[in-house]
């Protein structure tokens, strides 16, 4: 049982850190490639905004599907809870909410991912946003 606990805290927490970095990477990336682009550069819109968007739905998919990972951890810490008390035959209620903290710190993991990862995931796109607009406005009075 002390396999499956280590699998279930450093499987999904570990995951989940592994996405968040992921995430921050990404968004390191495009904020940094956002600073310098040159909009005189693209021919057309639609070629911008690919450029644009490319890899923000990674961060929008960590943002999305961080707190169900972290649900994950959390049912299968509970289930594992459930059936250490079942096999061990005692009830003690220290032993069920230890078992039960624990559990929760998966979702609390996921949580932490992925309000950040929305934060960033807007904060992005509505620089995309913003990009797109300016090259709209450049192109329309001749610039």
């Amino acid at each position: 049982m002390d396999a499956l606990k280590h699998a279930i805290d450093y499987g999904v927490i570990g995951l989940l850190l592994v996405l968040s970095l992921w995430s921050v990477a990404v968004a390191v990336e495009r904020w940094l490639f956002y600073r310098r682009v040159d909009l005189t550069q693209y021919s057309n819109a639609q070629l911008l905004e690919i450029t644009l968007t490319r890899r923000l739905v990674i961060i929008g998919t960590v943002a999305a599907n961080a707190p169900y990972i972290g649900l994950l951890g959390t049912v299968l810490g509970i289930m594992l809870t459930f059936h250490t008390m079942g096999t061990s035959g005692t009830m003690a209620v220290n032993t069920i909410m230890i078992g039960l903290s624990l559990a929760l710190k998966a979702t609390a993991v996921g949580l932490l991912v992925a309000i950040p990862c929305v934060v960033m995931n807007n904060v992005l796109r509505r620089r995309v946003a913003e990009l797109l607009t300016q090259y709209k406005a450049q192109h329309e009075t001749g610039d």
